[in-house]
């Protein structure tokens, strides 16, 4: 914020002067740059987290894969094994 020092001086005839004196705010003071970089490194934080919530999305389907093709691999065994029953019966009679 801007100090303003405003100061009027009356002269013996009635005359009038005012002087303003305007000291702005200095544009070093590094606020923008703190701001800045916390900003940058919440970014950063926000893809980091983001992305391992990727890879575990990744895993998660891949255990779903691999679940579905053991279950896969279970049926075609049990399928398998009730034709092996069926020709030994049909053998046997």
């Amino acid at each position: 914020m801007a100090d303003e020092n405003i100061t009027t001086h009356t002269a013996p005839d009635g005359s009038t002067h005012t002087t303003v004196i305007d000291r702005g705010t200095s544009s070093s003071s590094g606020g923008g740059w703190m701001f800045g970089l916390i900003a940058l490194a919440l970014i950063a934080l926000g893809v980091y987290y983001f992305a391992g919530m990727s890879a575990s999305e990744a895993n998660k389907n891949n255990a779903v894969a691999e679940a579905a093709k053991d279950v896969s691999n279970a049926a075609q065994n049990v399928g398998n094994a009730a034709n092996d029953a069926a020709s030994a019966v049909s053998k046997n009679n």
